[in-house]
C-alpha cells in the first residue's frame, strides 16, 4: 500500500497471528484454573461426572487418572465407586483445561477438601494416567494400591483402560 511501511505489514501479521491465537482459546473455552462448584447430578463412568453449576450441566473428566472403561473388567465398579463418593453431593472443580471431547479436565474436590481423582486411584478404581499427568501424588497412590491389591489391582492382570481403547475391545469381560 502507498505510504505504508514494511513494519506496519510485519506487524498487522503478528497482531492477526495473536488474535487468531486468543480467539480459537476463546472458542475453544479453555479455562485452565477457572473454579467452579456446583451439585453432582450424573455419573458417567469411573472418571466422568456431570456437575451442575447454576443452571449449566457441566461434564467434567477427572484429570490426570483414567479408569475402566463401560464393558471392561471393573468398570461398573469403578462407576459405582465415583458414585459412591460423589453423586448427589456438592463438588468444587479446579479446571485444567479441556478434551478433546469438549469435557472440562479438572480436579474435584468434596466439601472436606479431599481430591476425588486421588481417592479414585488410591482405593484402586484408576490409573495415574501417566501420559497427561506427571502428578508424582497420583503415580505413588497407584504404586500403594498396586502393592496392597486393593480394587482393580485385585486382578492378576489388570488391563489398563488406554490399551483396552486401543484393541478396540468394546465388550469385555465385566467382573
Amino acid at each position: 500500500m502507498p505510504g505504508r511501511r514494511d513494519g506496519w505489514r510485519e506487524g498487522s501479521a503478528m497482531r492477526a497471528l495473536v488474535w487468531s491465537c486468543v480467539l480459537s482459546l476463546m472458542l475453544a473455552g479453555v479455562a485452565a484454573g477457572e473454579e467452579f462448584s456446583g451439585r453432582v447430578v450424573g455419573v458417567t463412568d469411573g472418571d466422568t461426572i456431570t456437575v451442575l453449576a447454576g443452571r449449566e450441566q457441566r461434564k467434567v473428566r477427572l484429570a490426570g487418572v483414567d479408569a475402566p472403561e463401560r464393558g471392561q473388567a471393573f468398570g461398573q465398579r469403578a462407576k459405582q465407586a465415583l458414585g459412591l463418593m460423589v453423586f448427589g453431593r456438592e463438588v468444587r472443580v479446579v479446571s485444567t483445561g479441556r478434551d478433546r471431547y469438549e469435557r472440562t479436565l479438572g480436579i474435584v474436590r468434596l466439601a472436606d477438601g479431599s481430591s476425588v481423582n486421588e481417592r479414585m486411584v488410591e482405593n484402586g478404581w484408576a490409573w495415574h494416567y501417566v501420559k497427561y499427568s506427571k502428578d508424582g501424588r497420583l503415580g505413588e497412590l497407584e504404586a500403594r494400591a498396586r502393592a496392597a491389591r486393593r480394587g482393580l489391582w485385585a486382578d492378576a492382570d489388570p488391563v489398563a483402560p488406554w490399551e483396552f481403547r486401543a484393541s478396540g475391545r468394546r465388550r469385555g469381560l465385566e467382573e
